[in-house]
């Protein structure tokens, strides 16, 4: 196997000529294409934009602006909008995916890294292909099961499975071609995020800084999935010497030992690749631990390089180009992983190749992509952490948020004001869609940390969650409108629950985007007037595609809730659990859905009975922070998929240490906590989880 020592990521070269076949909305070319989209190379995939009838990669076109020229459907004819066809995933788990569309064939990714190939006119399964997860490894996931999509390449189907691996499926088949590990097998690496193509290779990062990994972003030969090279984002151990120059003087923004942790710095969604410039870019994320003083004891180090950056090298060889830090010595789980977006902007009178992304920091950024070059950054949501942005593009710090003494809220929380939702961009109106989530979120750090790798390293201290300073932010969700020249917000739509989902744009004049309660909306463009709406009896976080089948154009959108939203109880669409779906638009569509799932019954009261005292249910409250929250949800309330613990029976508390510490539900994704806990732990837990069930009993 052939690994570059280097800092390195992927290789694609630009293509300076247009293939006439892939004219827009050119059927011809479809039907004169290799069976199974084996005419799907490099040319195609970076002229993508001339194709209007496909979704070839994961935001339509390298630039990753999730507009589509198609117009059918548009703000005069939207009205007639209905529902083509349905697809049942087979679960009730959280959908965050992006459907891939290539010669009337769907292939969309579901929850456990499942994929499945559907006849996208009429909703038919052609095949699925189940990379058999391992379950045991839902542990290491912070927020949830979930997988945002695939890539397409040569007639092949690219998936990434949470438990660590890329998987080649042949698209005609859905036989498995290859598969490869890509993150050390048994650690706490997970991947939920899509492989993006360049230049025959399949690149992906990885996730989890959360529990303590370094991070890095792999390519793999796209044919044999032979390892070409691995690029670090963090620097490791300097006594086993630095991969590259460039972590050799990231180093020196660090100190302490730092390695021991991993450091964090995951890249665990955002790859965006450029073939004019022959440059990749990728969003890093946040430290291991989350608080600075934690990984720089002492009060050494700086800003922590390249944590919460985007992160700029040369696609044939890897080597690092330039870095822009969106928000230096990250104390705040501010991961820059958010999507990122290629565009040409006329700033001053000059055009600028920019990329444009909104983290979780709250700030707006553009930046030139050829150098680095600072543009603008202007806050897009309210913020406490920091007063403005400085000339030099760094950040200006809130003393008290990097101080965070005696616990303070700040403004926004980990989950962002803006988390991993796709936005989208049209070049006729000149903006960017994106969903804004106003929150705050108490820091306090736990000085008495120390790495344990079977669990959560984020440093936060889960037994006492009070503050001295700051305030708490009821929080509120909406959909903007943003001018990235002017670095304004154009309009917004108030929106009656916090989290929603991403976005798609069309040159329809129109922005479709789903939200937590079920509702999937078409907004005008030029000043977000709603125009169609349409119920779904599940929320909907993952982003609409459109595409066209044989003069037919078509929108379609995956719903199910899950992921980070249930650790902050946003709520299911109608109080129930629903079959996670595949929905299909088109013009006087009238395809029915089943009778929705019947709501959920008021919580009773259990009637298991177990001798616990005030201080247990405490000490409960405190080991379930840790261990349970980030699939159960916060104060044992899950608005998500996995089971509400509040609504346990009588036989489930009964076997409550057998599934906790046996594994007895190990095949349903329940791992054993058996290293972390002991039977003690366990009983305190419950005493937590049946106090909760009472209180909420009492309240009905």
């Amino acid at each position: 196997m052939r690994t570059k020592s280097r800092f390195h990521l992927p290789a694609l070269l630009p293509f300076l000529f247009l293939l006439a076949a892939c004219g827009s909305g050119d059927q011809s070319r479809n039907l004169e294409m290799v069976a199974g989209g084996g005419g799907i190379d490099d040319a195609v995939l970076a002229n993508a934009d001339a194709d209007d009838a496909n979704w070839l990669t994961y935001g339509r076109t390298y630039k990753e602006q999730r507009h589509s020229p198609l117009t059918e459907i548009n703000e005069e004819t939207v009205a007639r909008l209905g529902l083509a066809w349905s697809y049942d995933v087979g679960n009730v788990r959280g959908l965050e995916g992006t459907p891939l569309v290539v010669d009337g064939v769907m292939y969309a990714t579901s929850a456990w890294s499942v994929l499945h190939a559907i006849d996208a006119r009429t909703g038919e399964q052609l095949w699925t292909h189940d990379p058999r997860v391992d379950r045991g490894h839902a542990r290491y996931a912070c927020c949830d099961v979930v997988n945002r999509g695939a890539a397409f390449y040569r007639g092949k189907v690219y998936t990434a499975t949470l438990d660590g691996r890329i998987v080649a499926v042949a698209a005609e088949s859905g036989e498995t071609v290859w598969e490869t590990q890509t993150t050390p097998k048994g650690e706490a690496y997970t991947i939920t995020g899509a492989p993006r193509i360049a230049d025959g290779r399949v690149l992906i990062g990885n996730g989890g800084a959360e529990f303590g990994v370094r991070g890095y972003v792999s390519a793999y030969d796209a044919q044999t999935g032979e390892l070409d090279w691995r690029v670090y984002t963090v620097p490791g151990n300097p006594a086993d010497g630095f991969e590259a120059e460039a972590l050799e003087a990231a180093a020196e923004t660090w100190s302490g030992e730092w390695w021991k942790a991993g450091g964090g710095g995951t890249a665990w969604d955002a790859i965006v690749y450029d073939p004019e410039l022959d440059m990749v870019y990728i969003g890093v994320g946040n430290g291991s631990p989350w608080y600075a003083r934690l990984r720089n004891p002492g009060g050494g180090g700086g800003d922590n390089l390249y944590l919460s950056s985007i992160l700029a090298v040369r696609a044939s060889d890897g080597e690092y180009v330039w870095h822009y830090q969106t928000t230096p010595g990250d104390n705040w789980d501010y991961t820059a992983t958010q999507p990122l977006m290629l565009a040409e902007l006329e700033i001053n009178g000059r055009e600028r190749r920019v990329i444009m992304q909104a983290p979780k920091n709250g700030f707006f950024y553009v930046i030139d992509r050829e150098t680095g070059e600072f543009l603008s950054g202007t806050s897009y949501a309210e913020i406490s952490w920091a007063t403005g942005m400085g000339d030099d593009g760094r950040p200006i710090e809130n003393p008290a948020a990097r101080d965070l003494a005696g616990g303070v809220f700040v403004q926004p929380g980990p989950n962002g004001a803006h988390n991993w939702h796709p936005m989208s961009y049209n070049a006729n109106t000149g903006l960017v869609y994106f969903p804004v989530y106003d929150h705050s979120f108490v820091h306090r750090v736990n000085d008495a940390w120390s790495y344990d790798p079977r669990t959560y390293n984020i440093g936060l201290d889960f037994k006492n969650r009070t503050a001295d300073a700051g305030e708490d932010v009821t929080a509120t969700g909406r959909l903007i409108a943003w001018d990235p020249v002017a670095g304004r917000e154009v309009w917004r739509v108030e929106q009656p629950l916090p989290v929603s989902g991403g976005t798609l744009s069309t040159s329809g004049n129109l922005v479709f985007q789903g939200r937590a309660d079920g509702t999937l909306s078409a907004y005008r463009a030029t000043d977000g007037e709603v125009l169609w709406e349409f119920q779904h009896e599940t929320g909907i976080a993952a982003p609409p595609i459109t595409y066209s089948v044989d003069g037919t154009q078509y929108v379609a959108v995956l719903s199910g809730w899950g992921g980070p939203e249930v650790l902050f109880n946003s709520p299911l669409g109608q109080g129930n659990v629903a079959p996670s779906r595949v929905l299909a638009f088109a013009l006087d569509g009238s395809a029915s859905l089943p009778p929705p799932q019947p709501p959920f019954p008021p919580i009773e009261a259990p009637r298991f009975q177990l001798a616990a005292s005030a201080a247990d249910v405490d000490a409960g409250r405190d080991l379930y922070a840790p261990n349970c929250m980030r699939c159960h949800g916060a104060d044992v309330v899950n608005s998500g998929a996995t089971p509400d613990l509040r609504r346990s029976t009588t036989a489930i508390h009964e076997s409550f240490a057998d599934i906790v510490l046996g594994g007895l539900r190990e095949p349903l994704g329940m791992p054993a906590f058996d290293d972390l806990l002991n039977a003690e732990d366990v009983r305190l837990i419950q005493a937590y989880v049946l106090a909760r069930a009472r209180e909420s009993a009492g309240g009905n």
